[in-house]
């Protein structure tokens, strides 16, 4: 899924006039931030003859009639994403194959050109209202790269006519993707999107954003565009520690290769935070977990191995974006759902009512828990991002039978930190933070 192309080098445009000292995110930036929870919502025709489809042969393409999702409901989708905690769901607009969910003008590949709701379907709008629905923040994904009925595969031999064929195709449906379905809170560019030197549409696609969409979060999208973020660099939901939002390079190549910068850069000169993807089925999975297939559900990540995730993704500075596979009948599974489910609940048990709580601004803090020793366990820390990343090292001290004992420390902190401990009875438990580019600004101080 996580497609070609090198990394992306940053070069510092006018957009951007921050100093390296003092590089702040935009307002997208920090309610994308505040989000912390997504979904990405995958559903292509192949699903229904996935035995025979091979993405570089046209000639494989399902046909037409072959879509026949009987108890698609876009809601049953959006409501088990707001039951796992996710603030945000993007749905796959146009996955490989060029198939696309709306029924597109530019050519008749699409889901109006199927049987489903008589050829008067659109998944797409269907997807939006069922968000408005559920207070969720509506994304869309379009790969800009890969299309195999337009001949664009992952090894394409394209002549000079046909990339521009399929580049006038690819600008003339994002277009109606962004002017047909209102505001986009993120656009998702798998693989990113080619340069014009490259034979891409990059500066088109700055154009259309900049006019269309100018408040969406972009992941991997051109460099000259604000609201950027940045994939962590594998597929199972793991970002590096230390984790900074900030960052000199936007990154994108095949899934768990390593990547040079990873950790981004606490000196960066823009803010590009990371998300952290991973689909709900193991990468052992059909075409890596991320679509559906038949007598899978051994496979299905359990609520602990999700709750493993969220601590190594939110929990360090990332933001979690869970794949969802959605069957042939057009239904998220429902052991999925359950699994989903069970998953929110767990989050809101754990981390529902803190024991203790304080903001406060300032390089150390004594919070005091109560009375008599109570047992912690879990430990959240934020900084007010909107004035930017300024912790680099810190830890954290517990008073345990009368004396101060180091429990845990750190390096970065961003939006959220999480540092899961040994159960420790204490009273009072005390942040010190030791280094830092300015005066930090925690906004939060946690214990549970």
């Amino acid at each position: 899924m996580r497609l070609i192309f090198l990394i992306i080098l940053i070069i510092f445009h006018n957009t951007y006039t921050q100093t390296k000292e003092n590089v702040l995110p935009t307002k997208s930036h920090i309610e994308w931030a505040d989000c912390e929870i997504g979904v990405i919502i995958h559903l292509d025709i192949n699903i229904f003859e996935p035995e025979t489809f091979d993405f570089n042969n046209k000639e494989t393409l399902p046909r037409l009639s072959k879509f026949t999702p009987s108890k698609l409901n876009t809601d049953q989708w959006v409501k088990a994403a707001k039951d796992a905690g996710a603030k945000y769901a993007i749905l796959t607009a146009k996955h490989l194959t060029g198939f696309t969910l709306w029924p597109s003008k530019v050519h008749d590949y699409h889901i109006g050109s199927t049987n489903w709701k008589n050829g008067d379907g659109d998944l797409v709008k269907d997807f939006i209202e069922s968000c408005k629905k559920y207070d969720i923040k509506p994304g869309l994904y379009y790969n800009t790269n890969i299309n195999t009925y337009l001949g664009a595969g992952f090894n394409p031999n394209l002549s000079k006519e046909q990339q521009n064929n399929f580049n006038n195709v690819v600008l003339k449906q994002l277009e109606e993707l962004w002017t047909n379905y209102g505001e986009v809170f993120e656009i998702w560019f798998d693989g990113g999107v080619k340069s014009n030197v490259s034979g891409g549409i990059a500066n088109e696609v700055i154009t259309l954003i900049k006019e269309y969409q100018p408040n969406a979060i972009l992941f991997q999208g051109p460099m000259e565009c604000s609201n950027l973020i940045r994939w962590i660099g594998n597929e199972d939901g793991r970002a590096p520690y230390p984790h900074w939002s900030r960052a000199d390079a936007v990154t994108s190549s095949l899934g768990l290769v390593n990547i040079p910068n990873l950790h981004g850069d606490p000196n960066g000169n823009i803010w590009c935070p990371a998300e952290a993807d991973f689909p709900n089925i193991k990468q052992n999975g059909w075409n890596g977990g991320w679509l559906w297939k038949a007598n899978q559900d051994s496979l299905l990540f359990s609520v602990d191995e999700l709750l493993d995730r969220y601590y190594t993704s939110v929990g360090m500075n990332s933001n979690m974006l869970i794949g969802m596979a959605i069957d042939t009948s057009g239904q998220f599974p429902e052991v999925a759902a359950n699994i989903f489910l069970e998953f929110g609940k767990e989050l809101n048990t754990r981390f529902g009512n803190p024991v203790a709580s304080t903001k406060f601004i300032g390089n150390s803090v004594e919070l005091k828990i109560s009375e008599n020793p109570v047992i912690i366990n879990n430990i959240i820390i934020q900084e007010d991002i909107s004035k930017g990343e300024r912790v680099r090292k810190y830890y954290i001290e517990a008073l345990v039978n009368g004396s101060w004992k180091i429990i845990t420390d750190g390096i970065s902190i961003g939006h959220k930190r999480i540092h899961k401990i040994d159960n420790v009875k204490t009273t009072k438990i005390k942040l010190n933070i030791t280094e830092y580019s300015d005066e930090p600004v925690i906004k939060n101080f946690s214990v549970y």
